[in-house]
């Protein structure tokens, strides 16, 4: 229930004029409350007025938009643009000033990025429109006068590709004094060039950094993965993402004895140098023998670890089940191994030692099938704490399901699942793993029928509150969304280089 105070906020921002003229007389402790009223209702010319008045030392977003006693409702999946564009050149506005208190810190961090917007306006303007925005933003101050007694630092999630590139590290590293010091607590890259990433993630101050992800379109090998960890330390890390094949060694590298990896070893003994590291995602890297050598140096034991399609095999996952990260773990992704038919007993002796933590696990294209679902269930059995469960591309029949889905209700916590399409729906002798087209050529009509079914169970459980679905072609990903343009030009690129290189290869054996 919203207090007087925030209704009385609510009444004056919805007069625009008067209430950029009363700000002067607003108590400063009542700036918060004003600037939350102004973002719910889109009044982004107030939004930009109580920036540019803000009176305290300190302006932190997330806290501002969250739940609060005179407002319980949660703003923080709203990244409304109207708004943050009214924040951003408030900010400006703020600094350009430079009267009053000095504006120590503003953090900008923590908005979460939804695919449905709830604001008036329904658009959003995403992780990357905040950097690009924000960046241009602190260029065109490093052109003006700086009136600021000391700079501002502002706290922002940077996403940088090659689109932004050029403006990000211009507001990086200004050429003189500039009211605004940019600070990133995490750090997202794609589509950048080794070259261009490792530049850039120089300047962005690296000793201060809690989150790194380096996905999809940065071409690394893993010279370049030791260089990247050698030159940035990372001493306060949390998390590390590295892209698609990050441990490939590189072309130019000298043959070793077999057994030996001197690149992974020394990977190995920078991320031990991490002495914060909880959460690493080394997706889609061949790995098979290298677990051991890439997780025990690891002084602190792993909360998350994504290993999905590393192609593993017994002797890593015989480490991973007796290692100490297996009884700290709270989410794991072993998809694209066949788990069940490779190494069950030691697939089984890690879900067991996990049990206490593990709160969500993804088996995707594990080769699942109907023959497996008595040991799946035997082995999740013990995990009690589990809330998510995703197993999409596994060959598991309508029944299957329905068995499945009625041990799963037996998990007290559990509150999503995302299931496969029952290969009842897809013709007969349909080959697993399904590539994109063939995931979607399948019989709606019998499909909505078995979902209906496996919704019954819940129901017939009790257990309206787990949701299950099966989004065909994975979870909702933000940052994908926003650069997709951007990254299918420059996969049509890769392409044509790919083209020209091979035609070159091909006229040269001529």
């Amino acid at each position: 229930m919203r207090s007087l105070r925030f209704i009385s906020a609510e009444a004056l921002v919805s007069h625009p004029l008067l209430a950029r003229e009363s700000l002067d007389s607003v108590a400063h402790n009542l700036y918060p409350l004003v600037f939350k009223a102004s973002y719910l209702l889109e009044q982004t010319e107030v939004t930009r007025a109580v920036l540019g008045n803000w009176p305290l030392e300190e302006f932190r977003l997330a806290a501002l938009l969250g739940p609060s006693t005179d407002h319980p409702e949660d703003l923080r999946d709203r990244a409304c643009r109207a708004c943050l564009e009214a924040c951003i050149r408030g900010l400006a506005d703020r600094v350009l000033q430079g009267r009053g208190r000095w504006l120590r810190v503003a953090d900008l961090t923590g908005i979460r990025d939804v695919q449905v917007q709830r604001c008036p306006c329904g658009r959003a303007l995403g992780r990357w429109g905040r950097t690009e925005l924000l960046a241009r933003t602190c260029c065109a101050l490093q052109a003006e006068p700086c009136v600021a007694r000391r700079p501002t630092e502002v706290l922002v999630d940077l996403f940088v590709t090659e689109g932004n590139f050029e403006v990000v590290v211009q507001a990086l590293r200004p050429p003189g004094p500039a009211p605004l010091q940019v600070r990133c607590p995490s750090f997202r890259a794609d589509s950048l060039s080794p070259g261009q990433l490792l530049h850039v993630l120089g300047l962005a101050r690296p000793d201060a950094l809690r989150k790194l992800e380096v996905v999809h379109n940065v071409r690394l090998n893993a010279g370049h993965v030791q260089q990247l960890l050698a030159q940035g330390g990372f001493p306060q890390l949390v998390s590390l993402t590295l892209p698609t094949r990050a441990f490939d060694t590189p072309p130019t590298s000298t043959l070793v004895p077999e057994g030996e990896d001197p690149l992974l070893s020394s990977i190995a003994r920078e991320l031990s140098q991490m002495t914060r590291l909880a959460e690493l995602s080394v997706a889609f890297s061949t790995l098979t023998g290298k677990i051991q050598t890439l997780l025990s140096p690891l002084r602190t034991p792993l909360r998350s670890l994504d290993l999905a399609n590393c192609a593993l095999n017994q002797a890593d996952m015989a480490f991973l089940a007796d290692c100490v990260h297996a009884t700290h773990l709270e989410v794991l992704d072993l998809s694209g191994h066949n788990v069940l038919h490779l190494y069950p007993s030691a697939f089984f002796r890690l879900l067991r030692r996990a049990s206490q933590t593990l709160r969500a696990l993804t088996l995707e294209e594990c080769g699942l099938a109907d023959s497996h679902v008595g040991m799946l269930i035997l082995g999740l059995s013990p995990c009690q704490q589990l809330r998510e469960f995703r197993f999409l591309g596994n060959p598991l029949s309508a029944r299957a399901l329905q068995r499945l889905f009625t041990a799963l209700c037996e998990l007290p916590e559990l509150r999503r699942i995302e299931f496969p399409v029952p290969k009842d729906c897809y013709p007969a002798g349909t080959a697993y793993p399904q590539d994109e087209l063939a995931v979607s050529k399948f019989d709606q009509q019998k499909y909505d029928a078995i979902a209906q079914e496996l919704h019954a169970v819940l129901l017939r459980a009790n257990r309206e509150d787990i949701q299950a679905s099966t989004p065909l072609f994975g979870s909702f990903d933000p940052d994908i969304q926003e650069t997709s343009n951007e990254l299918g030009t420059f996969l049509l690129q890769a392409f044509k280089t790919a083209l020209e290189n091979f035609s070159r290869a091909l006229k040269q054996m001529e």
